[in-house]
């Protein structure tokens, strides 16, 4: 009994050891809530499949929050191997120099096959350089839709889900009419309505192919098309066929408690929606401005990537590559997908969700994977790599209040905006030369 007893104690004081000499991998991420237990999930199921390393996930904040802590981080060189950053932080990322450990090359330099052949265009592309390697690991990538209030839609007999904005704007007449309190809103505008509105016109935000081209570049977003949709929205608040609800997120609430019947915003709403709706509710492409294009081109991403951060130990990195393997396989994918509304980022994963049955059962849940698909993307469809980009928003959404409060005409407001941005984009030029 007293060997058996002491053999025990050796096993678990192995065990004990083995478990403490993981090397841990830092992940820093923006993802709260729901999203976040889901983060937590995907670590802690990775961490189970070996026992060389434990990826700790440390929520940081908003996606701002998160990107500003790991630049300091890395300045002081505390910084994570890992950190999730906003598409709109890439140019600012890419800026970084020395900083950046490129994920197809950690890939390779840790010998783990990597077909990039197998991810989605739209989603690829987005973060590749010119010479076509691929500088972060796509993670949570969505695109705006059209969700809408099905239950509404059948009160106010609104037979199908609108195509066009001259449909969007009579179902919002509609619904009003039946009872609602608002027609329709939105939220991430900036994304929503000026950058997804070009890209799915097939309109140049900015010259230089939307800055993937050069910094030297310009924004163009104050053009007519752009000018007349918002103008056209802001009169619509008259009779409260638009409600605006926020920058971001909040005007969610203005269509879970069915006051709204139509909301634009990412697909990666799905999860709240679903759990927070008392109604039937659908999701669609976005309207088409037929006064602009006669079919639409495709919309863009929005989410972010992770970033592999250089300066840790040469071993920590075989489990950061193994990691991101693990985190883009179609199983993890797939679940990711259907859990969150984000897009599956590979086609093995889409196919797999199909296979499983998904998109049968909870129909519309491909709506995004088919705007991002609809057609090849051009250099006004792309995407956008702006510097300062992220106080750019900022400056775009302060002049998009300024119409929805009336302070501003729409001309005035977009042509304030850029303005404001150009300056923006010769102090990242001249700051990166």
């Amino acid at each position: 009994m007293k060997k058996f007893a002491l053999t025990l104690t050796a096993a678990l004081a192995l065990s004990t050891s083995a478990a403490w000499s993981a090397t841990e991998i830092q992940w820093w991420h923006a993802m709260g809530g729901v999203n976040g237990e889901r983060v937590n999930k995907i670590a802690s199921d990775f961490n189970k499949t070996q026992s060389e390393f434990k990826v700790v996930p440390v929520y940081k904040g908003n996606y701002t929050e998160t990107m500003t802590a790991a630049i300091a981080a890395f300045r002081a060189h505390k910084q994570p191997h890992i950190v999730q950053v906003f598409e709109v932080g890439t140019a600012t990322m890419m800026a970084a120099k020395g900083a950046v450990y490129p994920v197809e090359q950690l890939m390779k330099d840790n010998g783990i096959a990597f077909d990039k052949s197998q991810y989605l265009p739209a989603v690829i592309s987005y973060y590749q350089t010119p010479g076509g390697e691929l500088l972060s690991m796509p993670f949570n990538s969505s695109t705006p839709v059209l969700w809408y209030n099905k239950d509404a839609f059948a009160k106010a007999g609104v037979k199908a889900p609108p195509k066009t904005w001259a449909e969007l704007f009579d179902a919002a007449r509609k619904v009003r009419k039946a009872g609602y309190e608002c027609g329709f809103s939105f939220g991430w505008q900036s994304w929503v309505m000026i950058e997804n509105y070009s890209a799915w016109h097939n309109l140049p935000i900015g010259t230089k192919e939307n800055g993937f081209a050069g910094l030297d570049t310009e924004f163009t977003f104050n053009n007519k098309a752009v000018k007349r949709i918002l103008a056209d929205v802001a009169a619509s608040e008259k009779d409260k066929l638009f409600v605006y609800g926020g920058r971001r997120g909040d005007s969610l609430p203005l269509f879970t408690n069915a006051k709204c019947a139509m909301w634009m915003n990412s697909s990666a709403y799905y999860g709240g929606i679903k759990k927070q709706a008392k109604f039937n509710f659908g999701q669609t492409m976005l309207p088409l401005d037929t006064r602009v294009a006669k079919a639409p081109q495709n919309s863009i991403i929005g989410g972010a990537t992770l970033w592999v951060l250089k300066g840790k130990a040469k071993g920590d990195y075989k489990g950061v590559a193994q990691f991101l393997k693990y985190l883009s396989s179609p199983k993890v994918q797939a679940w990711w997908h259907q859990e969150t509304g984000y897009v599956p980022i590979t086609k093995p994963a889409y196919e797999l969700s199909k296979k499983q049955g998904f998109y049968d059962k909870n129909p519309g849940t491909d709506t995004a994977i088919k705007q991002l698909s609809l057609n090849p993307p051009t250099p006004n469809s792309r995407g956008l790599r702006f510097g300062n980009f992220v106080q750019v928003r900022d400056i775009i959404n302060e002049e998009m209040e300024a119409i929805w409060s009336g302070k501003k005409s729409a001309d005035k407001a977009m042509d304030d905006a850029v303005a404001r941005g150009n300056v923006l984009l010769r102090k990242f030029e001249a700051a990166n030369k």
